[in-house]
């Protein structure tokens, strides 16, 4: 029986220059299923000028203008939230390849992406729909308009040469409380193990309907990090020494001038990331976070 002739787009990480025997070998298995390959731009070239690896039938596009039934990550996390990034309202699912040193959301290692695609073509894979978050700007004083989306968080973060920053934030028109901190995370439950829990934030189980505003360096003890619905409306007032400061959405920086108002909501669409079979949230966290790990046991 002759296989569908399934798309692929394919996003990598340049900076893994150790890694192109494993793409090589990701790019044969596709090719052996008689798949219709496209690479980005910038990943494209670095195979080609770094290691002439042959991309022979591989198509390039630019940015987020691709047209595919899935998405492949090829690098660690960073690589799969910029996919996820691309992908934007599409919902087209992405197959996180882990050739980082983590891998918490690209799951599929390089051994497991055959038994993957075998699931693909057999149409019995699993596939993880993950919330989005997004923040927008009311682009006051003629500053151009925010809109960003991000799969793990938001944070509103002060300039490298700046003092602490001001963050008034409001839930559904309520005052709640001003941060004053260095910043202020507002991440998903996908993102609660990331930037926000290196800051004091709690882990979140996905799928739990909430976010979480985690403050970065609070001027305070008693300034902790709060759960909320995710179908709240957070609004934040930023105030700063020098008049602006960073909105980043999962990395992304933009800088921002002070006076305006920033709403961030939970996105319109998810993020959908297809899971290897036999992985569960819990088992992931204790492999690759060490959740719960008692060093002192090694010695027992």
């Amino acid at each position: 029986m002759s296989l569908r002739k399934l798309r692929f787009a394919i996003f990598g990480n340049i900076y893994q220059a150790r890694k192109s025997a494993d793409i090589q070998r990701l790019l044969l298995s596709l090719n052996e299923r008689m798949a219709q390959v496209s690479m980005e731009r910038s990943f494209y070239d670095f195979l080609c000028s770094s290691h002439g690896l042959p991309l022979h039938g591989v198509t390039v596009f630019e940015g987020n203008d691709f047209d595919a039934d899935f998405v492949i990550s090829m690098g660690g996390d960073g690589t799969l939230l910029r996919s996820a990034y691309s992908v934007g309202s599409r919902s087209i699912p992405i197959i996180g390849v882990n050739m980082g040193r983590l891998g918490f959301l690209a799951g599929v290692g390089v051994d497991d992406f055959d038994s993957v695609l075998d699931s693909i073509y057999a149409d019995s894979y699993m596939v993880d729909s993950l919330a989005m978050v997004q923040v927008e700007s009311d682009g006051a004083n003629g500053d151009e308009r925010i809109s960003e989306c991000a799969l793990n968080e938001i944070a509103i973060l002060k300039r490298d040469n700046a003092s602490m920053i001001s963050i008034r934030a409001s839930i559904n028109g309520e005052y709640i409380v001003t941060f004053h901190a260095d910043g202020l995370i507002v991440s998903t439950p996908t993102g609660s193990t990331a930037y926000s829990l290196s800051n004091g934030g709690p882990i979140i189980v996905p799928h739990t309907g909430i976010l979480c505003l985690t403050p970065v360096a609070p001027h305070s003890l008693n300034m902790r990090p709060i759960v909320v619905a995710d179908d709240s409306v957070i609004t934040l007032e930023v105030e700063s020494r020098n008049h602006n400061y960073l909105v980043a959405a999962d990395g992304r920086s933009i800088k921002c001038g002070e006076g305006q108002t920033l709403t961030i909501r939970r996105s319109p669409y998810d993020a959908h990331i297809v899971k290897p079979k036999d992985s569960t949230y819990f088992s992931t966290l204790r492999a690759k976070m060490m959740w719960g790990a008692d060093m002192r046991m090694k010695n027992e």
